[in-house]
């Protein structure tokens, strides 16, 4: 089987967003270029993981003087991105496995995301000696210079953080219908 690379070098924007409200938020990677764009759907912790993950990438090319990338430490205002989801947001799939990495020929931090991987009926089972290895049916490859990076760790973080309030008391979530505390003092 052929898997379908939704490749995005260089592309106009890539950001994590969300559709509905804090407590209902679907999240979504989307990237576009020009008019073509594809939608990813991830876990709200996933989307926290990654931005920590190329925040961490971009500060070991900080730290390592002989890469000769010169990284912004803060977002370029020309970069900054806090518009909406495109609409309509149309799901691609839903992220699984994530790969981050730099290529150094290019100056580029390397997103690859790959579905989660959909467990296979007990009549699939038996071996096809024929059968090529799992492969993913498709998967997105993002290619984004580091001053791109730095604004989307930045806007993740934003993104992440403007769900639902945090209760002082259990650290739980305050839905907008209500909140049953569950602190260890019974209050």
């Amino acid at each position: 089987m052929t898997t379908l690379v939704h490749a995005f070098d260089w592309p106009d924007r890539i950001v994590v967003g969300t559709v509905g409200r804090p407590g209902e938020r679907t999240f979504y990677l989307q990237v576009r270029t020009g008019a073509r764009s594809t939608s990813v759907a991830l876990e709200k912790e996933q989307s926290a993981a990654l931005a920590d993950k190329v925040d961490e990438l971009l500060g070991d090319l900080v730290a390592d003087r002989s890469s000769g990338v010169s990284v912004p430490a803060e977002t370029p205002v020309e970069l900054i991105d806090d518009d909406p989801v495109d609409q309509p947001v149309e799901e691609q799939f839903r992220a699984g496995a994530m790969r981050l990495g730099w290529d150094p020929r290019t100056l580029q931090v390397v997103l690859e995301a790959y579905p989660v991987a959909v467990p296979r009926d007990e009549d699939d089972l038996a071996p096809d000696l024929g059968a090529e290895p799992d492969e993913p049916s498709e998967m997105l490859l993002v290619r984004m210079p580091v001053g791109t990076a730095r604004a989307f760790v930045e806007r993740t973080r934003k993104v992440v953080s403007a769900g639902r309030p945090t209760c002082p008391l259990c650290g739980g979530a305050i839905d907008p219908d209500g909140h049953v505390c569950g602190s260890r003092d019974g209050v």
